[in-house]
């Protein structure tokens, strides 16, 4: 199976593509600056050099041709400023949304966040409303593809432990932190699970293994 990640280089993707380097898929992540493909090759993933703010959906459409997936990972990050809340959390996602449909792609894993909301209020951080607002906004243009077989991920607030292998997954879990390697590991079993296509899914640590929480879903 071939996946391709935007925002290659991220905390998440680059756990995602050694999980999925490891059974055996062909991970491939997008990244922007060119000294960052060095880990990617290291983890068993093809690192695909494009700056996903300075592109267009056909360009991006040619990076996908015969993948069977795409995942959504990027993000402007801590410490960036609104603008880029929109550019990149939003505009990238809805972009590799059109690049999949150009592409013939159907699958499309949204990495998102709870609370996520294109009308989410959050007076004490202007800049975190926007991230929000952006997230939100993102997640309902890719709900409107009908070419996408979608699954819309959003994870509590994500820590960097280890990883417990165990998790809460469904509809609404209520607040609650999640290691990244769990996100990840919910990421790739998502991935081999095509019945879970159009469900949005928060996602905290729990005390159910990943397999049998997603199995759950289907």
């Amino acid at each position: 199976m071939r996946t391709v990640i935007a925002g290659g280089h991220g905390q998440i993707a680059l756990r995602l593509e050694r999980l999925l380097a490891e059974r055996g898929d062909r991970p491939a992540g997008i990244v922007r600056r060119p000294e960052h493909a060095q880990d990617l090759q290291r983890i068993g993933a093809e690192p695909l050099l494009l700056d996903l703010e300075a592109t267009t959906p056909t360009e991006l459409a040619a990076l996908l041709e015969g993948a069977d997936a795409v995942v959504f990972a990027a993000g402007a990050g801590p410490g960036s400023g609104a603008e880029r809340k929109l550019t990149v959390d939003r505009d990238a996602a809805v972009l590799l949304a059109d690049a999949a449909e150009l592409a013939g792609v159907r699958r499309y894993l949204m990495v998102s966040s709870m609370g996520a909301d294109a009308a989410a209020a959050y007076p004490a951080d202007p800049v975190f409303e926007t991230y929000l607002r952006a997230k939100g906004a993102a997640d309902d243009a890719v709900r409107a593809q009908d070419a996408l077989d979608w699954t819309i991920l959003r994870p509590g607030r994500l820590t960097d432990g280890p990883g417990t292998g165990r998790v809460r997954l469904a509809a609404s879990t209520g607040r609650g932190d999640v290691d990244r390697a769990d996100v990840a590991a919910v990421l790739a079993a998502l991935l081999t699970a095509p019945a879970t296509a159009g469900l949005t899914l928060e996602l905290t640590a729990g005390d159910t293994p990943v397999a049998e929480a997603v199995a759950a879903l289907r």
